[in-house]
């Protein structure tokens, strides 16, 4: 059953097909010998986001929640070879801007995003060893060290929150005494969509790039049906519920609470929902170079 009604089952499953060709079809481009070098890190980062696109976006159609893991393998692998191959390419003032939570909200939102996924989705230690390790920014955020340290323990964590609009009600909610939790959890999911518009202009510091919202914010309003949507889930609040075991009875039914990450078994076997089953598209690169061949050859 699709989770995300603002898309019929049609819409969804055009463009959750879609997705996965565009992932297997970039692959291959970025493991030809003559792609642009002076592009290809970034190239393999949009490959890597894509992943965690398509993971929400496969949320978003009602596919089964134990098949959104699959994508982090590869997620993993193209954004640790965009890294190494950027070192090269990126000036340092690059590097940090592209890498920072502080100077790049987007950066912040999607690495809350994908640590979301890693804990609700119980990926495996080294993928969350890999995923901690391309993460970085250890101590800068006390919300989101606070979560990572849950199943990083030696964490660094201290006390400033990066955007207190919308994040510091979460912050709250994690630290309130128990009978106080709920609410704020429920307070928090219903401001944070139009909390994410404002939190440029409240942030702690100043941003890299000049952005008003992000990048994402608008896709479900604009040019919907050219596919970018994948939908407006409130990850965070759903994984700071499972770790810190937050009730979130109060949260259930409101359109971007994603409740399944953390609510339906992972051996779902519920017919409405679809069974996902990734097919093979990649071709197998000969006599590429060796590392992006070697990094990008999974499927997924």
């Amino acid at each position: 059953m699709v989770r995300d009604l603002k898309g019929s089952a049609d819409y969804w499953s055009e463009w959750v097909d879609y997705g996965d060709q565009y992932i297997a079809e970039a692959k291959q481009t970025a493991a030809q010998q003559n792609a642009d070098p002076n592009y290809l890190p970034q190239y393999l980062f949009t490959i890597a986001q894509k992943h965690w696109h398509q993971m929400l976006r496969r949320y978003s159609a009602g596919c089964r929640v134990d098949t959104l893991a699959i994508y982090f393998p590869g997620l993993l692998d193209a954004w640790e070879c965009s890294e190494q191959l950027g070192r090269e390419i990126w000036s340092k003032e690059q590097q940090v801007i592209r890498s920072s939570w502080k100077l790049n909200l987007d950066h912040y939102i999607s690495c809350f995003w994908l640590v979301g996924l890693g804990l609700t989705l119980d990926i495996p230690d080294d993928q969350w060893s890999r995923l901690i390790a391309l993460i970085g920014n250890e101590g800068q955020d006390r919300l989101l060290d606070k979560i990572i340290s849950k199943r990083s323990p030696a964490r660094v964590i201290r006390d400033e929150v990066l955007y207190p609009t919308p994040y510091a009600l979460l912050l709250n909610a994690i630290e309130a005494p128990v009978e106080k939790q709920a609410l704020l959890l429920k307070q928090f999911v219903e401001s944070w969509f139009d909390g994410l518009g404002a939190a440029v202009r409240n942030a702690k510091h100043g941003q890299a790039a000049k952005v008003t919202y992000p990048y994402w914010y608008k896709y479900g309003d604009e040019n919907f049906a050219g596919g970018a949507y994948f939908g407006r889930w409130c990850v965070e609040a759903a994984v700071a519920a499972k770790v810190f075991r937050v009730d979130d009875a109060l949260c259930v039914g409101n359109q971007h609470y994603p409740v399944d990450l953390i609510h339906l078994p992972r051996n779902e076997t519920d017919s409405s929902v679809q069974a996902e089953v990734m097919t093979e598209r990649s071709a197998q690169p000969s006599a590429k170079r060796g590392l992006i061949a070697r990094l990008l050859s999974r499927r997924n």
